[in-house]
């Protein structure tokens, strides 16, 4: 939505106050159809060097759920502006699960983005939302509400399908081409710190979590009319207007949760007990003996991990762990 000169302005400002590796990885999020080959150019000169392209599915009634705006033939078009721009790591986004889609109709999706060559996908499973429109219209009756089995049938076909195109499930939600795991998402997934700047940004760092003014006239009044005030501390600033500290325990729960994401990475003991003091499976013996006895995580003398079966029951793993 910003041209070339603003993000230019932006790329200035961090590079001032930070110090980037000269491979650092810089995404931009974009629609489909905002993009043309002479903008996304503009874009790579800047400094992007990925992009991640909101598709959701191949079907124009399926779209319309959504409110998108785009339509198959701007996803083909805009990556095609990108790969002429030089883009060589590119993103797709697709949601399943939802009211009205088919197997059949998510297959053909799959089929349509893995034509598009994309070195990474993300699949999220539909969330019903409050406040969001399909949300009202599921419990007004106007649409059905979404079927848990189906949607798992769904996600097995992926994970098949996406294997045999090539593509490494690396975490729940996400497959790459080798070398293209999301850089960034693994900085959340490893319950790293990272710096949210801007309306409405969250942060990770100094022991809290943080949000900032969704506003962007609230965010700019709070960050200028304190420019000649006593600057807070890092990671705060004038703009952060809710925050949790987070306690050993949360951190614990927080990083057992993300970590068992990663599919065969999981919960490295190691570095586990060399960040908390203790053996993780010494912490959550009990639950970790139960999981194991009924298939759902993998103990081995290095890491922690869901099995299979694991990933499809998840939640059930998670919900224990907070």
């Amino acid at each position: 939505m910003l041209q070339a000169a603003q993000f230019s302005t932006l790329f200035d400002a961090v590079r001032d106050s930070f110090d980037l590796q000269q491979d650092a990885e810089i995404t931009l999020e974009a629609n489909p159809n905002d993009i043309t080959v002479e903008y996304a150019r503009e874009l790579g000169d800047v400094g992007f060097n990925r992009v991640s392209l909101g598709m959701q599915t191949a079907h124009a009634g399926e779209l319309s759920l959504f409110r998108r705006r785009h339509n198959n033939d701007a996803v083909a078009l805009a990556v095609s502006a990108f790969r002429r721009a030089g883009f060589d790591s590119l993103n797709l986004d697709l949601i399943y699960g939802f009211p009205h889609q088919t197997l059949e109709s998510w297959s053909d999706s799959l089929q349509q983005a893995v034509a598009l060559k994309p070195d990474h996908l993300s699949l999220y499973g539909l969330s019903l939302e409050d406040g969001t429109p399909m949300k009202t219209w599921v419990m007004r009756g106007q649409l059905p509400a979404p079927d848990d089995d189906l949607a798992a049938d769904m996600y097995e076909h992926a994970c098949v399908q996406l294997a045999g195109q090539g593509y490494d499930q690396y975490e729940i939600s996400n497959w790459a081409l080798p070398g293209n795991a999301c850089r960034h998402n693994l900085q959340y997934w490893n319950n790293y710190s990272y710096i949210g700047v801007g309306p409405g940004a969250h942060g990770y760092a100094g022991g809290y979590r943080y949000a900032t003014l969704l506003s962007p006239q609230r965010y700019i009044k709070a960050m200028t009319s304190s420019v000649e005030d006593n600057q807070p501390d890092y990671p705060w600033t004038p703009a952060v207007e809710t925050f949790t500290q987070v306690e050993r325990d949360t951190e614990i729960s927080e990083t057992l949760i993300m970590g068992l994401r990663l599919i065969d990475v999981g919960i490295d003991r190691r570095e586990f007990t060399e960040r908390f003091g203790e053996d993780v499976v010494v912490i959550h013996q009990e639950a970790f003996a139960r999981f194991a006895h009924a298939g759902l995580i993998a103990i081995e003398p290095e890491r922690v991990k869901l099995t299979e079966r694991g990933k499809l029951l998840s939640n059930i793993v998670f919900r224990e762990l907070v």
